[in-house]
């Protein structure tokens, strides 16, 4: 009974596949490449949940765009069934939560400081030219604004204060800020497989395993210049990073709390900006080749 069970989860697995560049999500997701009226990959990550059913694998095209989405993995629908895993393969794309900071948001402060007033004020995050900009820390309770440098950034009293190089205009920098609030949410799942994917620029965390995640895997990720934690694992979950690239993260690389339990195998995490690991309840395991 128990092997008929398994073979039957092996059955009902799909593949469900997503180009953001040739996909549409009119299409079913069942086919690499686009096959008469309705058979293709969709062109977004949110509409391949939607179809999705458990022990599902998701894929992902790494066209080279980023994809610029904020999504929910939730219950049945998207945990493993049998001994199908729900599998998410980013084949190395990344999910970015960043968007252009709007021209005309910009004020004058004085000839080589700007400044902007963010919608979400919390773990605000400036990035030049595709990389977080350096940000000069502002206590409670300073009357004055910080001393800033060329290509510094700082939160204070509301507004993104930003100073510019000297004879260099504001419009000669990409600047962007962290628009959306978290790349994956995982609730109330199991059995999941989150592997080969970059993310990044988002408000508060890359990857966030909020409660009742449990059997879940994080393999071979790159999680990067988010605003508080590249992992944060919550609740009662049971998570285990493995291989996996996290750093330039605001508050901590992994963050934790509840009575979750989380492995971290052989992971290399950047202590820059922030502390590696950030324990606000829960168990850490960190095993690595070196140890």
């Amino acid at each position: 009974m128990l092997s008929a069970v398994a073979m039957t989860g092996l059955a009902d697995a799909r593949e469900i596949y997503v180009n953001n560049r040739l996909g549409d999500d009119g299409r079913d997701g069942f086919t690499e490449k686009s096959q008469g009226a309705g058979g293709g990959p969709v062109r977004s990550l949110k509409r391949a949940l939607e179809i999705a059913q458990s022990g599902d694998k998701i894929t992902l095209a790494n066209t080279g765009e980023p994809y610029r989405e904020s999504v929910t993995l939730q219950s049945k629908k998207h945990s493993g069934l049998g001994s199908s895993a729900f599998t998410i393969d980013g084949q190395g794309s990344i999910l970015d939560g960043r968007a252009p900071v709007p021209s005309l948001a910009w004020e004058g402060v004085n000839a080589d400081t700007f400044r902007y007033r963010p919608h979400k004020k919390s773990h605000a995050l400036l990035y030049v030219d595709g990389l977080p900009a350096d940000e000069v820390k502002v206590k409670k309770g300073v009357a004055a604004l910080p001393k800033l440098e060329a290509k510094q950034w700082c939160l204070f009293r509301g507004h993104v204060y930003f100073r510019v190089e000297e004879e260099t205009a504001l419009s000669q920098y990409n600047l962007e800020h962290a628009a959306l609030p978290v790349g994956l949410t995982l609730y109330d799942v199991r059995k999941v497989v989150i592997v080969n994917l970059i993310v990044q620029g988002f408000q508060l965390d890359g990857i966030n395993a909020h409660d009742n995640v449990f059997d879940t895997q994080m393999v071979g990720l790159v999680s990067r210049g988010n605003g508080r934690a590249g992992i944060s694992v919550g609740g009662a979950s049971r998570v285990r990073i493995e291989a996996c690239l996290i750093g330039n993260n605001g508050t901590a690389q992994i963050r934790t709390e509840g009575f979750s339990r989380t492995q971290v195998i052989n992971c290399d995490l950047l202590e820059n900006p922030a502390p590696k690991i950030l324990q606000e309840g829960g168990k850490v395991f960190v095993e690595n080749d070196e140890e």
